[in-house]
């Protein structure tokens, strides 16, 4: 096994459910291993910096003992900074100093694809490190810390404002994080029963989306003894109309990595449906029937769009993103320790490790449009015309894998 004494551990990207978690893990392990283990703080910027630093947090079982796992977020901090984007020649071997300067043997690096694509600079210039997956879109090609926590406050979100919709016989817009990949609105607005789910990967075709809202909610509305109903659309940011054309707000500028932030979908899908009520002469006839008619106040359908942005991301973190978090640093300490770096943590399989090159792990993930077509066959909008999901039957060989 490789000699290595000090370890330093890294968040960095977008904050998340599991984070912590990572940390402990891997702070516990390399305690039990008599190996000292630093937070450097505040992501790749810290790690820049760390050469001015006069001390660093050694994760001592006091110190680990109080960070709760279960909180979201991370007691190491984050920024977004691409290395090689730092116009500073020797920025490298100022990173390599920092280390040195502490001692440091190697690093535990918890991020996403854009965190990931640092690492793999990292490890390029002979920096030691390891990478616990991290990323709420799970868009990775393993599983990523910080998914299910938010998927599942997607989900809690969309059940929760089932009532306000209901009360007030609106259509409701939730637009979600997960830029071009669908994952989390997909999963969260499964698990709350969404009646429309708008993902990146297909473009929205406004004409089929209306007409469902428009059946499924008066449909609703008729059926109820008060005259009460509601639908639910989940919007991924990202989102693209039939035409190909990206609705973002173009105003929002770029992040540190130059990705365009996304946002403003919500806003464009409420628009698109407001104007398809208020142009189409049934409604009228309809809110008339139900009782909910008023001349020039209250003349169609109220769609009222909802960011619950952030809070998507912290708060609690899901018992799975612990379970996985824990697992996942303490991978890491092992997989450093056995000479190995520019990896990723896959899985803990009983006393198996598994682990993929960060390089191919980074590459973007897509929902699967086999998942779709059975989410369509049941009933659930995806802006598209429906496709018949069309089961293979095979018997399962092997273990099964958690991969969502």
């Amino acid at each position: 096994m490789t000699d290595i004494k000090r370890i330093g551990i890294i968040t960095s990207g977008g904050d998340c459910g599991g984070l912590n978690a990572v940390i402990k893990g891997a702070a516990r392990m390399a305690n039990a291993l008599d190996i000292e283990t630093y937070v450097i703080p505040n992501g790749y910027a810290g790690l820049y910096n760390l050469v001015e630093f006069e001390s660093l947090t050694r994760l001592t079982s006091d110190r680990i003992d109080n960070v709760d796992a279960a909180l979201a977020g991370s007691e190491a901090g984050h920024s977004r900074v691409k290395i090689k984007k730092i116009k500073d020649e020797g920025k490298y071997e100022r990173i390599k100093k920092g280390l040195a300067k502490f001692g440091i043997d190697a690093l535990v690096i918890s991020g996403g694809d854009d965190s990931g694509s640092v690492m793999v600079d990292l490890d390029g210039q002979g920096i030691p490190c390891v990478h616990v997956p991290k990323t709420m879109d799970l868009d990775l090609q393993t599983y990523s810390v910080g998914a299910d926590s938010t998927i599942n406050r997607i989900a809690n979100f969309t059940v929760d404002l089932k009532t306000t919709g209901r009360t007030h016989n609106r259509i409701i817009v939730l637009e979600v994080f997960g830029r071009y990949a669908g994952h989390t609105a997909l999963r969260g607005g499964i698990g709350a029963d969404a009646d429309c789910i708008l993902i990146p990967e297909i473009p929205a075709d406004f004409d089929v989306v209306y007409e469902h809202v428009k059946k499924v909610y008066m449909d609703r509305i008729r059926a109820s003894d008060v005259n009460a109903g509601t639908y639910i659309l989940i919007v991924a940011e990202g989102l693209r109309d039939a035409g190909g054309k990206e609705l973002v707000d173009e105003s929002a500028g770029v992040d540190a990595f130059g990705h365009k932030r996304l946002a403003g979908a919500g806003k464009f899908v409420r628009q698109e449906l407001s104007r398809r009520f208020a142009a189409d002469p049934e409604i009228p006839v309809f809110m008339k029937e139900q009782g909910l008619f008023v001349e020039e106040l209250y003349m169609a359908p109220e769609v009222r769009e909802v960011r619950p942005g952030h809070l998507v991301r912290c708060g609690r973190s899901s018992a799975f993103d612990v379970n996985f978090g824990k697992e996942g640093g303490a991978a890491a300490i092992f997989l450093l320790l056995e000479g190995l770096s520019g990896i990723t943590v896959v899985e803990v399989d009983g006393s198996n490790i598994l682990y993929k090159p960060t390089a191919e792990v980074i590459e973007q993930r897509l929902v699967d449009m086999d998942i779709v077509s059975l989410y369509e066959t049941q009933g659930v909008c995806f802006g598209r015309e429906p496709q018949q999901f069309s089961p293979v039957i095979t018997r399962h060989e092997g273990k099964v894998c958690r991969h969502l």
